[in-house]
């Protein structure tokens, strides 16, 4: 009897051993990276619209079949090029319009968030021959539409290189500190969130670009950290309120050799968001906002005389949101774009010489992006949020407005690379249990061909302790329904109490609420479940996707709605009986520690714990693209930033603060850090903090972002 009893038990323990799943560490997603999906690399569509790129592991660039994801041919291993005896390493690469050449862009170099220094070759694909642009790093090379130059931006000049003669010309010749072509100044990159200032005409006949005067900019500094006596480092930096960059959209004359200047008017304290270039006149396309960025003009530019025609004007009561949303037709003088007039962002076809815009979709749901407009057929292709804000799909409609057909009906995230001819396209799905799965499809029959799926990794998460995300609603004060989830230990049990850690960003138009496969976030909040913690994230006041009103509603006071609503999804989750009402925390980055911020001190009597990354702490210190697009200037609007500013607060700080910033944060100064713990001092506070010598915005690099979670796991561990 002993010896069956003891043989049960044996077996029953190695029964539980088998059963036990692994607990994630850190390591695993900061060092080991253990939870890195599978992606398609490389992936672009070629001329024909029959084949793709792919970039396999070996170095290969490979030209693939779409009909049956088979690799034709090998155009060039990457991985082998040398110049001058030496291998060069590529980062990425370009075509040139015959796809005979390749821009080779190597030695990256970033200078801010999306400009980004190369070494630069020319690769011929059928000689296999390699040389060097320039000796010097520039940026934003590209091949003239007939592919015979290329044209490139160093030491604040513009300039493009006759391949056929080698031949350097020289567009601009003041390009200095305070004088800036065919690139742009730092607000501009960073808020209408593109850095390249310059475009070729359709033809090849022409460059486009922009000329920042930034002399009158005030200038920002902040020490490097590097030597004995720290680099001082200095740039222009507009904060609210603050003087712009004068700037001027001109034109250069290939053939001739000449520049003009176009005529956008007398103002000059405006904003040029965007050039583009229509296909259908070889006219540039300029977008016009004024400051307060609540009335946009898209004008047509002749390269010839500099006269510019007004093609399409819009006022908003708020403000006008700039992207990429627009498609020049080519076989007529047309465009299709998207906007909010009507409450929600839909399509529109703009006809120029009638003048006339009509309506391609409605609805209360919103149009995220235009996939591009098959003209032969008279499609527009669109992702949307229809079926939900929280999940992305692949429509198409005729240009008229009938015929809409969801062409990616399975529920969750789809973001979608066509085939230039929109025979196929690449659709890569998640959902929030569901890593990326990249699926080949034929756009006549709707046959799908898997390319990968993350199998492996979907096997791997079977072995570890991960928590059960659910999708929920919770209202806010007003009764509104705020869209959220909630990540919940493995083991739990609703008889017990747990401690509550919330996240959010909170930003205007943004969203972190997603029916998508998370990224490594996702796994260290199941790393904290594994500790006991539920893990909430809900999308309030201003966040996007769920119509103008919604958005819009924090303009003139950011930080009041949307603290309400965390504030009041805390006291939601304070009164459920599975909730320690006493341990409620919250935390966020950037905007969201701007947020945390304020609901620790607004919510002092909900929020035992916060913690904030990299956060403004008062408006006034951010710059004014940004800050005036949704507060206006101080002068106009000196109530909304301060009784909504987090230095102005300190006074009701009673829980577990935890500040973090980097000195060397271009974006949100170390400044907003600075401030607040003056005013805390001043206040007789305690408070915690973590200051990363010589890091931006993004804390990373090296095991700064392992450390960095460590000191944030420490600290939820210790004070909530």
């Amino acid at each position: 009897m002993k010896r069956y009893i003891a043989c049960c038990l044996i077996l029953i323990s190695g029964l539980f051993l088998k059963a036990q799943k692994k607990e994630i560490s850190l390591e695993d997603i900061w060092k080991k990276f253990s939870f890195k999906q599978e992606s398609v690399t490389g992936f672009r569509s070629m001329n024909d619209g029959l084949h793709y790129t792919e970039r396999a592991s070996n170095g290969d660039l490979l030209q693939v079949a779409f009909k049956d994801a088979k690799p034709v041919r090998t155009i060039a291993n990457l991985k082998s090029i040398e110049f001058e005896g030496k291998k060069i390493e590529v980062d990425d690469y370009e075509f040139n319009a015959d796809e005979s050449k390749l821009l080779l862009f190597t030695e990256s170099e970033n200078i801010y968030r999306r400009s980004i220094l190369h070494k630069v070759y020319v690769y011929d694909i059928r000689s296999k021959k390699v040389n060097l642009l320039r000796a010097e790093k520039v940026l934003h090379a590209s091949f003239s539409p007939q592919s015979d130059k290329v044209a490139y931006v160093f030491a604040n000049d513009l300039y493009f290189k006759d391949l056929n003669t080698n031949l350097v010309t020289q567009i601009t010749n003041d390009g200095d500190y305070n004088h800036i072509n065919g690139n742009c100044d730092w607000v501009y990159e960073e808020e209408f969130e593109f850095t390249k200032a310059y475009e070729w005409s359709p033809r090849g006949d022409y460059i486009s670009f922009y000329k920042f005067d930034q002399t009158e900019v005030p200038e920002f500094n902040f020490a490097i950290y590097d030597k004995l006596y720290p680099t001082d480092y200095k740039y222009k930096y507009p904060k609210a309120g603050e003087k712009n960059s004068l700037v001027q959209i001109c034109a250069f004359n290939i053939k001739e050799g000449r520049s003009l200047i176009y005529d956008t008017g007398k103002e000059t304290d405006i904003y040029f968001p965007r050039i583009k270039m229509n296909p259908f006149t070889n006219m540039t396309i300029i977008y016009k906002l004024n400051r307060l960025q609540n009335h946009l003009e898209i004008l047509s530019a002749n390269s010839q005389t500099g006269k510019t025609t007004l093609l399409y004007q819009e006022d908003n009561k708020c403000y006008i949101e700039i992207n990429d949303n627009i498609k020049m037709l080519s076989k007529r003088d047309e465009f299709v774009f998207t906007s909010e007039k009507d409450g929600y962002n839909h399509l529109y076809l703009h006809d120029v010489a009638k003048g006339t815009t009509s309506s391609i979709t409605t609805g209360n749901w919103e149009v995220t992006e235009i996939k591009g407009v098959d003209e032969e057929r008279g499609i527009v292709y669109y992702i949307s949020a229809e079926k939900s804000p929280m999940e992305r799909n692949l429509y198409s409609i005729n240009l008229d407005g009938t015929n809409k057909k969801c062409l990616t009906p399975t529920n969750g995230w789809h973001t979608i690379d066509f085939s230039n001819n929109f025979k196929y396209y690449l659709d890569k799905f998640s959902n929030a249990t569901t890593p990326n799965v990249f699926t080949l499809v034929n756009n006549t029959n709707q046959k799908a061909r898997l390319l990968k799926d993350n199998t492996a990794l979907l096997a791997k998460m079977k072995d570890y302790n991960l928590g059960k995300l659910e999708f929920t609603q919770v209202p806010n004060e007003n009764g509104e329904l705020l869209n959220g989830w909630v990540l919940k230990p493995s083991n739990f049990s609703p008889a017990q109490k747990y401690p509550l850690l919330m996240f959010q960003y909170s930003g205007p138009g943004s969203q972190q609420v997603m029916n998508q496969f998370g990224g490594r976030d996702f796994w260290w909040y199941n790393m904290l479940t594994q500790q006991g913690y539920i893990i909430a994230c809900f999308d309030g006041t201003g966040t996007g996707f769920r119509g103008e009103a919604f958005k819009k509603k924090t303009y003139l006071q950011l930080g009041k709605y949307e603290s309400d609503d965390q504030i009041a999804v805390a006291k939601y989750f304070a009164k459920q009986s599975y909730i320690d009402a006493n341990r409620i925390g919250i935390w966020g980055w950037s905007y969201g520690g701007f947020m945390s911020s304020i609901c620790i001190l607004k919510g002092a009597d909900i929020f035992k714990t916060a913690i904030a990354v990299a956060p403004v702490t008062n408006w006034r210190y951010y710059d004014n693209i940004y800050t005036e697009r949704y507060m206006r200037t101080p002068a106009e609007n000196a109530s909304g930033y301060d009784e909504n500013s987090p230095v102005n607060m300190v006074d009701k700080l009673k829980g577990n603060y935890l500040l973090i910033h980097g000195t060397a944060d271009d974006n949100v100064h170390y400044q907003n850090a600075v401030m607040i713990i003056d005013e805390l001092i001043k206040a007789n506070k305690d408070f915690d903090s973590e200051i990363y010598p010589n890091q931006n915005h993004g804390i990373s690099g090296g095991v700064t972002r392992l450390q960095l979670y460590r000191k944030l796991t420490n600290f939820i561990l210790e004070r909530l």
